[in-house]
C-alpha cells in the first residue's frame, strides 16, 4: 500500500496527490509515469510523475477526473492509500542543451510539462513556456511554471485570464520570431490530441524539433495490450514502452486520433456504473461482483 500524504484539488476535478514511494522517487526521470491501482479490484491506470522528492520519499501525481478509475482516484484523501503504484516507466524526457526551448502545455498537460520544463531549464536552455486552458478555472501550475521559465505565456480560450486564443497562436508568434525576436530552437507539447497535432503543424514549415507526449492512449504500461499502438514514421511503436515521447513531425496523427478514442463505449458504460453505485453507495464495487449478483438472481 501506498500512503497519500497530501491531496488537494487545483481546479474542478483535477486533483493533486503527494505519494509516499520512495524507490520511485529516488529513480525517476522528466517524462515517465506510474502505472497505479486504486484498490485490488481495480484496473491500471498510467498517471505521468508530475514532481518527487528523494528526501522525503514521494511523488507527486497530478490526476484529472474524467473516466470511472481516475474518478474514484479523486474521492480519496490525505491518510488514505493506493492498492498499487509501479514505476518509474516508460523513457525519460530526452534533455539537453538546445537553446531556446519552448514548452507548450494545455490543460491537465502542464502537469507532464511540468518537470520536463524544470529539466530543460537546470540543462541551461532559455525556456519559454506557455499555459492554456479553456477557462481561467482550468489553469493549474502558474505559479510553478513561472518560476521555472524564463518568461511564461497564459492562454484561455475564453480569454478569463492571460490572453484569449489558443496556445499555438502564441507559439506561432514566437516561431516567427514576432515576440522579442525569439528563435525558437526545440519544442515539447503535452495536452489533448488536438492540440499536439495543431502544434506539430505550427512548428513543421520551419523545421523546429518538436516533442509531444502520447499519455494519453496508454492503457497497461507493459506493451502486452497493444492499445497505445501508434504510427511513427511508418511503424508501429508502443506509447508505454517506446515513449511516452516522440518527434511530432514523424506521429501520424490520424491514427493516433483513432486509437484515443478505441475504447470510448467501454470507458463511458464504466463511468455510468461507478456513477450508480457512488448514488447507491457502493463505493467502487468490482463489476465482477456486480455480474455474479445478475446471475444469481432469480
Amino acid at each position: 500500500m501506498f500512503k497519500i500524504v497530501e491531496a488537494g484539488f487545483l481546479a474542478p476535478d483535477i486533483k493533486r496527490f503527494v505519494i509516499e514511494a520512495p524507490r520511485i522517487a529516488r529513480k525517476r526521470q522528466a517524462g515517465q509515469f506510474v502505472i497505479l491501482r486504486v484498490n485490488e479490484t481495480g484496473e491500471r491506470i498510467p498517471i505521468t510523475i508530475a514532481d518527487s522528492d528523494p528526501e522525503r520519499g514521494t511523488v507527486t501525481l497530478i490526476v484529472q477526473g474524467i473516466g470511472k478509475t481516475t474518478r474514484l482516484l479523486n474521492t480519496l484523501a490525505a491518510g488514505d492509500a493506493i492498492a498499487n503504484v509501479l514505476g518509474p516507466l516508460g523513457r525519460p524526457s530526452h534533455i539537453d542543451q538546445f537553446g531556446t526551448v519552448v514548452v507548450v502545455g494545455g490543460g491537465v498537460g502542464t502537469a507532464i510539462a511540468y518537470p520536463t520544463a524544470v529539466a530543460m531549464k537546470q540543462a541551461g536552455n532559455r525556456v519559454l513556456s506557455i499555459v492554456g486552458a479553456r477557462t481561467k478555472e482550468l489553469l493549474i501550475l502558474i505559479d510553478e511554471m513561472r518560476a521555472t521559465s524564463d518568461e511564461l505565456f497564459v492562454m484561455t480560450d475564453d480569454g478569463s485570464a492571460g490572453e484569449h486564443g489558443f496556445v499555438t497562436a502564441k507559439l506561432q508568434d514566437l516561431v516567427d520570431g514576432k515576440i522579442a525576436g525569439e528563435q525558437v530552437n526545440h519544442v515539447l507539447a503535452i495536452g489533448p490530441v488536438p492540440m499536439m497535432h495543431a502544434v506539430a503543424e505550427v512548428t513543421r514549415p520551419k523545421g523546429i524539433e518538436t516533442i509531444v507526449s502520447l499519455n494519453s492512449i496508454m492503457v497497461d504500461g507493459t506493451g502486452m495490450c497493444g492499445g497505445c499502438r501508434v504510427s511513427v514514421k511508418g511503424k508501429s511503436q508502443f506509447a508505454c514502452v517506446d515513449g511516452p515521447e516522440f518527434d511530432a513531425h514523424e506521429v501520424d496523427f490520424d491514427v493516433l486520433k483513432y486509437r484515443n478514442t478505441m475504447y470510448a463505449t467501454q470507458e463511458r458504460e464504466a463511468l455510468e456504473r461507478f456513477e450508480r453505485s457512488q448514488k447507491e453507495g457502493a463505493h467502487g464495487r468490482c463489476r465482477l461482483d456486480e455480474l455474479a449478483d445478475q446471475a444469481e438472481s432469480p
